[in-house]
């Protein structure tokens, strides 16, 4: 992925990871179109930045999302690169039943909205010079966080969602995964102050660092990550899915 002279659409570019990723690449000179459900909050994101542009979208519209596609594809033709960031992860006791709400929400946005909005601008980006698309996975797509089942098995779709969509597009569009750890931002109430998440800033520093390799990693994970995303492959992921899990039995 190319550092600078890109045209980005991120989604979730209102808070957390998605709004320092998109203030790094557009201090990088890049131009970042940043997509989320609440204005203002992207307005905040834009501040002081001539080059991020804020545009509304709830990605779990798919009809919101056809008519958005037209419009950014008409207003920045030079599109060049999809960040599929936008996520929540509601907390739910899964051992009996429940309003199935927030579980519906949390597949909608988190799956469905990047099939959707990667769907959209497929065909364009196919067609563009540096075409890239990025999905932000998570450190439980490898070993899932049951206080948190259905987050986590959306990211592990995420993941394997990725490997195939690298294969079909290859020598079209370079596909790369972003998968983070536990990391302080405000995706659950009191994440950005928990005491062993890795600071905000610093997780951004050194994924700015993958990013700028060459050629780009296929998945972006910092150092923090391999205590999960490596688990199986070393043979301790029943200890690894204890030690994940002990302080919410």
């Amino acid at each position: 992925m190319k550092t600078s002279g890109n045209t980005i659409l991120l989604s979730g570019g209102g808070s957390g990871i998605g709004r320092e990723l998109a203030q790094r690449w557009h201090d990088a000179g890049n131009v970042v179109i940043v997509t989320g459900r609440t204005l203002a909050s992207l307005e905040q994101t834009a501040k002081g930045r001539e080059n991020i542009v804020p545009m509304a979208l709830d990605v779990s519209d798919p009809e919101a999302i056809r008519a958005f596609a037209k419009q950014v594809l008409a207003e920045f033709p030079a599109l060049n690169v999809l960040v599929n960031n936008a996520g929540i992860m509601p907390l739910e006791d899964i051992s009996a039943p429940r309003d199935l709400t927030l579980a519906e929400a949390c597949v909608t946005t988190n799956l469905l909205g990047p099939i959707r909005l990667t769907d959209a601008f497929v065909e364009h980006l196919s067609g563009q010079p540096d075409a890239v698309i990025v999905n932000v996975s998570s450190g439980l797509a490898f070993v899932p966080l049951v206080s948190a089942a259905v987050y986590s098995a959306t990211k592990a779709a995420i993941h394997s969602w990725s490997d195939s969509l690298r294969f079909a597009l290859s020598g079209k569009v370079e596909v790369i995964e972003l998968a983070p750890p536990a990391v302080q931002t405000e995706l659950t109430p009191g994440q950005s102050t928990r005491e062993g998440y890795m600071p905000l800033q610093d997780f951004i520093d050194e994924v700015m660092d993958l990013f700028a390799r060459v050629p780009t990693p296929e998945l972006i994970g910092v150092q923090r990550l391999g205590f999960l995303r490596n688990a199986e492959a070393e043979g301790r992921y029943a200890q690894t899915f204890a030690t994940l899990n002990a302080p919410h039995a």
